[in-house]
C-alpha cells in the first residue's frame, strides 16, 4: 500500500521520496511527522517530518539523510517498492497564525520540514523570511520550493560557496536588531546545536522562538518515554507533546546528552549495514560481469 512513487538524490547522502499514504495526506498538518519501518518483521522505527503532501496523488514527501543503518536501508528502496510500515500523522501541528513577520531558519535537511510551515505561515498572511543554511552549496536543499513559499530567502554556507559565508545566526541577529525587520516569531529546524544557538540569538530580544526536536523515538505514541525532554523544568515527550517547543525553555545540554546515549550501538549497526551494502554491490557486479561474459 505504501508504495514509493518517486525517488531523488538531493546530495551525497540525502534522499527525497514520495510515498503513497492517502490517510496521512488527508489528515496531516504542517509540523507533523510520520514513522516508517523498513524491515517487515522487525526493525527500527524512523521518525521523518512530512516535507510536502499531494492530495491528487495521495503521496507524502519525506527527506532523510542516510546516516544510520535503517536510513541506509531505506535509501536502497526504489520506485515501485513498498515501505512495510508507515504510521502517521503524529505529533502536534505547528501553531499557524498571522503573527506579522515570521523568520524560518532551516539548517541542512531541516530545510525540508521548514517548507510546509513556510507555506502555512504565508497562507495565514505573514511576511515570511527564510534563512537556509548548509555546509556548502552542494548540500543545500529545497531552495526553489522555499523561494516560492517565502517573501524573502537568505542563504548561508559555511564555506561561502553560495550565498553568504556565515552561520544562520548571523543574518538572524541582523533581522532582530533592525526595527524594520524584527520578527514577531522565529522557527528553527535543523541540527540541535543550530537550534540551540538560534534560540540563544533571539533570547535577548525576547522574540518567541519555536524549535522542532528530533530526539530518539521508538513507538511515537508516548508509551516508551524514549523521546522525553526537559522543557522549562518539566518532562515532555516529543512524539505527543511536540515536536515543536519553546526554544528558550529547552534543556539543550540534557537533550544532547540523551541523544548520544546509543552512539556506540548506532555506530556498530551502521558498520554492519555498510558491510552488507558492500557485499550486495559486489554480488551485483559479479552477476553483471557473468552476464556480459555469456
Amino acid at each position: 500500500m505504501n508504495k514509493i512513487v518517486s525517488k531523488k538524490q538531493l546530495s551525497a547522502d540525502v534522499w527525497q521520496m514520495e510515498i503513497t499514504a492517502p490517510h496521512i495526506v488527508e489528515e496531516h498538518k504542517a509540523g507533523q511527522f510520520l514513522i516508517v519501518q523498513v524491515d517487515r518483521e522487525w526493525g527500527e522505527r524512523i521518525p521523518l517530518t512530512i516535507a510536502d503532501a499531494d492530495a491528487t496523488t495521495g503521496a507524502v514527501t519525506v527527506v532523510f539523510q542516510a546516516v544510520g543503518a535503517s536510513t541506509m536501508k531505506l535509501s536502497r528502496f526504489e520506485v515501485g517498492d513498498e515501505v512495510p510500515a508507515v504510521l502517521g500523522p503524529l505529533g502536534q501541528p505547528s501553531e499557524i497564525e498571522n503573527y506579522g513577520r515570521v523568520v524560518l531558519c532551516g539548517g541542512g535537511i531541516g530545510v525540508a520540514p521548514v517548507h510546509p510551515i513556510a507555506q502555512a505561515m504565508k497562507a495565514a498572511g505573514n511576511h515570511v523570511t527564510g534563512i537556509l543554511a548548509a555546509r556548502n552549496r552542494d548540500l543545500l536543499i529545497f531552495e526553489e520550493q522555499m523561494r516560492k513559499a517565502c517573501d524573502e530567502v537568505i542563504i548561508c554556507t559555511d564555506d561561502g560557496s553560495y550565498g553568504r559565508k556565515a552561520l544562520v545566526t548571523e543574518p538572524l541577529r541582523e533581522l532582530c536588531e533592525n526595527p524594520d525587520t524584527r520578527p514577531d516569531r522565529v522557527i528553527a529546524i535543523g541540527p540541535p546545536v543550530m537550534m540551540k544557538f538560534c534560540a540563544a540569538t533571539t533570547l535577548p530580544f525576547n522574540i518567541p522562538t519555536i524549535v522542532s526536536l528530533n530526539t530518539i523515538m521508538i513507538d511515537g505514541t508516548g508509551m516508551c518515554g524514549g523521546c522525553r525532554v526537559s522543557i522549562g523544568g518539566k518532562t515532555r515527550f516529543v512524539c505527543v507533546d511536540g515536536p515543536d517547543f519553546d526554544g528558550h525553555q529547552v534543556d539543550w545540554d540534557n537533550m544532547l546528552k540523551r541523544m548520544r546515549a546509543y552512539r556506540p550501538a548506532e555506530d556498530a549497526a551502521r558498520a554492519r549495514e555498510r558491510d552488507h551494502a558492500c557485499r550486495l554491490q559486489a554480488a551485483a557486479a559479479a552477476l553483471a560481469a557473468g552476464k556480459e561474459a555469456h
